[in-house]
């Protein structure tokens, strides 16, 4: 392994490798603090991004974060690197690439260039020039970037800003699901997925949370997928059995031993993809995986130690699931970016920072990549500071965020965004439903000339029978 030295301010800084420098030069974040791996001063943070910058992107194919001899997500990324699409910027160092990222992202024909070069991209080559970035550059590179899948609505067309209607309930009431759903579809939310966190991972719960929200997208004719985010194994038996599946969930992480704590590895994932596909149930597009990540995941798993026995920072080692994501081709990758709590992500800064690190690296290795805008109770963070982050995110071209009912997860019992944030996040952007959703919003009646929702009492909505007691699902 190399060794690393800059001097910054008349002080010498060592770092003893590859794995120890990416770890100094991370913006600050409480997840590396707790792990033992974050500088111990800015000058030292500082130091270790300038010598960062000279690191030559080559070296991420040879000096690996992670062992490939016993890691297949080191496997994985190693095996599958596109040498082509990497040709033009292999002989840059990070700090070459960050200026020709913002140098194309400012040029013609920049999304489809941005594209291109980022399917030869390693994610460590990612985290690293992302540690590099001031949020600007992660704002103004990721909008530049456009990843779009499909299966009943299109997902990351410019100029649109697609939702998550999650309506989770604490014991999956059919009623309190109905009414949750009831709301958001009224707000012009949804075109994303409707998904919910069942309460329990029970084949049967989960089974008949997939009817419910089945009947309520045929009864409506609505364009929309919907997932029950139950464990993949649950939801292949499901598959096997014919439940009413659209999407494939699964929450990853970037390292092998953090995927053996989800109870998965490639080859599950694999065969999730394949059942999924086999339905046919997409109408635009076939893309039926839905993956969650999160910065700490693998650190919360004691999970996060690379090659020499060190400890990766957790910002690299979550950029590395997004190799496993890309893999599969899938519809959403989301990272639920405060919802692990604020000993990895400490208060609203770290958060706001970590979210777009995550949706830059995201997109820029090829994923139509969301944001769970969110945080725990206990972090320092509050409302504010979620809607500083959802703006920053959709003048960066997010293509989906996650929203409840009042933003309050009454389940999971965290803090995210309302379906009204959404509504602002379109109005004050100027950004648009997926378009399919929209043309049926508009079909329904519930959109004015202007494109906006109209503000209509459930009485008087076209959805009104979601409501009714006598309904036969309910």
């Amino acid at each position: 392994m190399s060794t690393y030295r800059q001097t910054l301010g008349g002080t010498t800084f060592t770092f003893d490798s590859l794995i120890d420098l990416l770890a100094k030069a991370t913006p600050r974040r409480s997840g590396d603090e707790l792990a033992g791996c974050a500088a111990e001063t800015d000058l030292e943070r500082a130091a270790a991004q300038w010598a960062l910058a000279d690191v030559a992107l080559t070296t991420f194919l040879e000096d690996l974060v992670v062992p490939y001899e016993t890691d297949e997500v080191t496997r994985l990324i190693i095996d599958t690197h596109d040498r082509a699409a990497f040709a033009p910027v292999a002989d840059l160092t990070v700090g070459g690439l960050r200026d020709w990222l913002l140098a194309t992202a400012s040029g013609p024909d920049a999304a489809d260039r941005l594209r291109k070069v980022g399917a030869g991209l390693t994610p460590e080559m990612v985290a690293a020039v992302s540690k590099l970035m001031r949020n600007q550059d992660l704002i103004a590179v990721a909008k530049a970037t456009s990843v779009t899948s499909a299966f009943r609505t299109t997902i990351g067309a410019p100029g649109t800003l697609t939702t998550r209607l999650q309506p989770n309930h604490p014991t999956d009431d059919p009623m309190g699901i109905a009414a949750a759903t009831l709301d958001g579809l009224l707000l012009g939310c949804g075109d994303a997925v409707i998904g919910i966190n069942p309460a329990t991972d029970s084949p049967q719960a989960t089974s008949d949370l997939l009817y419910l929200l089945d009947e309520i997208r045929t009864r409506y004719d609505i364009p929309v997928q919907s997932c029950v985010l139950s464990h993949v194994t649950t939801t292949i038996g499901l598959i096997e059995a014919g439940a009413p599946v659209d999407l494939v969930f699964q929450s990853i992480a970037g390292t092998e031993g953090a995927n053996r704590g989800f109870g998965v590895d490639i080859a599950v994932l694999r065969e999730g993809n394949e059942a999924g596909r086999s339905l046919h149930r997409g109408t635009v597009g076939d893309n039926v995986m839905y993956f969650e990540t999160g910065q700490g995941s693998a650190l919360s798993a004691g999970a996060h130690i690379g090659t020499g026995g060190r400890p990766v920072d957790q910002q690299t080692l979550e950029t590395r699931a997004y190799a496993i994501a890309r893999e599969f081709d899938p519809l959403l990758v989301n990272t639920v970016v405060g919802f692990i709590g604020p000993e990895y992500l400490f208060d609203g800064k770290q958060i706001i920072r970590a979210g777009l690190e995550d949706h830059f690296c995201g997109k820029l290795l090829g994923l139509p990549m969301g944001v769970d805008v969110c945080y725990t109770n206990h972090a320092e963070a509050d409302q504010d500071d979620m809607d500083t982050l959802l703006t920053l995110l959709g003048a960066a071209g997010v293509p989906f965020v996650i929203t409840v009912p009042g933003a309050d997860d009454v389940m999971l019992g965290y803090q995210s965004l309302s379906f009204h944030d959404a509504l602002y996040a379109r109005r004050v952007l100027g950004l648009r439903p997926a378009p399919e959703f929209e043309a049926w919003l508009g079909v329904v009646g519930m959109l004015d000339d202007t494109g906006r929702i109209l503000d209509l009492a459930p009485e008087a909505s076209p959805l009104r029978a979601l409501t009714d007691r006598s309904g036969a699902h309910l």
